[in-house]
């Protein structure tokens, strides 16, 4: 028997995503600097049945709590890599909007590996760890020990953790599910194209400039290769960019992922509060959060 254990799933936030080309076998090649919010769901594990998944929170209507979760799915297949690994009953609290960029699912299936490697008593390190959450999803291994570093590959190398300047961030979703799929056939490469996405994006091997400004200015020079064909899939992403663009105090604003999550970065705590409360008298019926970025 074990205690009931708890873990918090932080949203992921892309602060650049470049896309180098498409793989012979379909995959599409990454570079993206990675940091997660202050925000976020929130995932236990309490002795129970096996394979027992309650949901509840405010974006909990309509998700399954069958096999094709994949909090299940990451028991599943962590059991297949570890036999006799204990397990119990999972309960999700869902606050963050579901297909929005910010890897809430994988954020969600990473939680369920750190509770099951800590009841198993395994470290997050464990060689089985790292490979059932290769296994489950392209976003989950960064997600596991959720702190700011660099991404490659289709999500499978990840660098050093970083250092990153506290970033005074606001997320934004108008509200509107975005498939990652429908995008990346929007960006339209051919398997074994490359893609031409402009300047070089952070090394994974050199620390991240010492202050959030100096940091705004290096993100000023990348973006995300995914937002022309995000926005052609859903063009309310365009509206959501350009309200946070007008914010007062808005340094930069970007979309997260594939979308339709938007972030803007301010300079303190102050001014992205008083962003989010005048956008949200514009724009009651969209999902935002004020957060610090790490």
């Amino acid at each position: 028997m074990f205690a009931r254990s708890a873990t918090r799933a932080p949203a992921k936030v892309n602060l650049s995503l470049r896309v180098l080309g498409r793989r012979a076998d379909g995959y599409h090649e990454l570079d993206s600097l990675v940091a997660f919010a202050g925000v976020g769901d929130e995932l236990s594990l309490a002795p129970g049945e096996a394979g027992e998944l309650q949901i509840s929170g405010p974006f909990s209507a309509g998700l399954s709590t069958g096999a094709d979760n994949l909090v299940l799915k990451a028991e599943r297949v962590f059991r297949e890599e570890i036999a006799g690994l204990r397990s119990g009953r999972f309960h999700l609290v869902k606050r963050l909007p579901v297909a929005s960029g910010i890897g809430g699912g994988s954020a969600d299936a990473a939680a369920a590996l750190r509770l099951l490697a800590r009841i198993n008593g395994l470290p997050l390190s464990h060689p089985a760890l790292l490979a059932a959450a290769g296994r489950i999803g392209a976003d989950v291994p960064v997600c596991l020990e959720p702190r700011a570093r660099v991404m490659r590959g289709i999500g499978e190398r990840l660098g050093p953790v970083l250092r990153l300047p506290q970033l005074f961030a606001l997320l934004v979703n108008p509200g509107e599910a975005v498939e990652t799929a429908p995008v990346f056939r929007a960006l339209g490469l051919q398997a074994g194209q490359g893609h031409a996405s402009g300047v070089q994006a952070f090394s994974a091997e050199e620390p991240l400039p010492e202050t959030a400004a100096a940091l705004v200015a290096a993100l000023a020079l990348t973006g995300n290769d995914l937002e022309a064909p995000a926005r052609a899939v859903a063009p309310v992403i365009g509206e959501v960019l350009s309200a946070l663009s007008a914010l007062p105090g808005c340094r930069l604003a970007r979309m997260s992922g594939s979308g339709a999550t938007c972030f803007a970065l301010f300079d303190d705590c102050r001014a992205s509060v008083a962003a989010a409360r005048r956008l949200s008298r514009q724009q009651p019926g969209w999902w935002m959060k004020p957060t610090v970025l790490r």
